[in-house]
């Protein structure tokens, strides 16, 4: 099939869980055959770069301001794929649910991953969170389906608008990186530091990861991987900390980010918007003992693998790092309990089975008949 995928910033994944997603699931559609194209930004995409692990690459302009970025790329992406002859396109970002309709007129099938809840993410002001909510109902019109990451945003959609969606979690792998220079370029030593890795925004609570592990007493250190285009203020004030056992790396990608999970003694997912993680099933299959924000996706996620605690009371958080560093045959059994779930129910090659007879059911009349 010729494929596309829409609505990232591109690949090579450096930002997030969609860029991965675009990156290993159009990597390994196109090791099966398929014509794999993924829609890039210039700022985020190396210049030059036209193909990628198997995957073709389209890079085109934006408007780099807040509100604006997502939505113009989209548009411009959807214009260009309109003359591709795509048999079925995947679009990103729920915010971009408009631009399903543009292709479907022509034939296209278009699948729209809708993430989580991304109204309630506390960067957003009023445009933004109205925006969410009125492409939240173009969401239930325009696309040929709808996919949600983790089944507790399924049954969003079923019980508030009476609308099925293909459930179809992100992947995770544990290829491990034992080199240490990337550890040592932060003064990091391998079993002694504790890894969150995250978006640096307000509703992903690096804040309240940072006020609990103040008030840790072991001398581990705690590595802050991440950043955020847009939250510039909120990123100084959390480097306002006194502690000098947090480093905070930025955003770290490929063999640098491999190491850092390879080498990590504990992993802390302090999210409360969204779906499923990816860095919270990569730390999965790492076998790392996880202690996660007490919300729904997450326990659907973990299960009785990982350690629980509530972002709106660090307290909770500092007696979890402390009880899991005092108990290693404990930590031990967690991180063994993660892998095996990630083995069963995060693997790249199962959800790229689920994607591909995804787009076989949505792809143009005219390739059902061919095939």
């Amino acid at each position: 099939m010729r494929l596309a995928v829409l609505g990232t910033r591109g690949v090579p994944a450096a930002y997030s869980g969609f860029e991965t997603l675009a990156e290993e699931l159009g990597a390994r559609l196109a090791a099966r055959g398929h014509q794999v194209t993924v829609y890039g930004r210039r700022r985020y995409v190396p210049a030059g770069r036209r193909a990628h692990r198997g995957v073709r690459l389209v890079t085109l302009p934006t408007i780099g301001r807040k509100y604006l970025e997502t939505v113009v790329h989209t548009a411009l992406s959807t214009l260009h794929a309109l003359f591709q002859r795509y048999d079925a396109i995947l679009v990103c970002n729920g915010a971009n649910a408009i631009f399903t309709l543009w292709p479907r007129l022509v034939g296209t099938g278009v699948a729209l991953n809708v993430d989580g809840h991304d109204r309630h993410r506390r960067k957003w002001g009023a445009a933004g969170r109205a925006w969410y909510w009125l492409s939240e109902r173009f969401a239930l019109w325009f696309p040929s389906a709808i996919v949600t990451d983790a089944a507790v945003i399924g049954t969003y959609f079923r019980e508030r608008h009476g609308v099925e969606t293909d459930c179809i979690a992100y992947g995770a792998s544990a290829e491990r990186d034992e080199g240490r220079d990337v550890l040592d370029r932060y003064g990091l030593e391998p079993g002694r530091y504790i890894l969150y890795v995250s978006r640096l925004e307000p509703e992903n609570n690096a804040h309240a990861v940072v006020a609990a592990f103040e008030r840790v007493t072991s001398p581990v250190r705690l590595a802050v991987v991440g950043d955020a285009p847009y939250a510039r203020d909120y990123i100084a004030r959390l480097k306002a900390t006194g502690d000098p056992r947090i480093v905070f790396t930025g955003g770290v990608y490929g063999r640098g980010y491999r190491q850092l999970q390879t080498h990590a003694r504990l992993y802390v997912q302090a999210s409360e918007v969204g779906g499923t993680h990816p860095a919270l099933v990569e730390a999965m299959a790492f076998g790392h003992p996880i202690i996660a924000n007490d919300v729904p996706e997450h326990r659907e996620v973990l299960g009785d693998a990982g350690a629980y605690f509530v972002a709106g009371e660090p307290a909770t958080l500092t007696e979890r790092i402390e009880a899991l560093l005092a108990d290693e045959a404990g930590a031990s059994e967690l991180g063994r309990r993660a892998a095996a779930r990630a083995r069963e129910r995060y693997d790249w090659e199962a959800i790229t089975n689920a994607y591909e007879q995804l787009f076989v059911r949505i792809g143009s009349p005219a390739r059902r008949r061919r095939r």
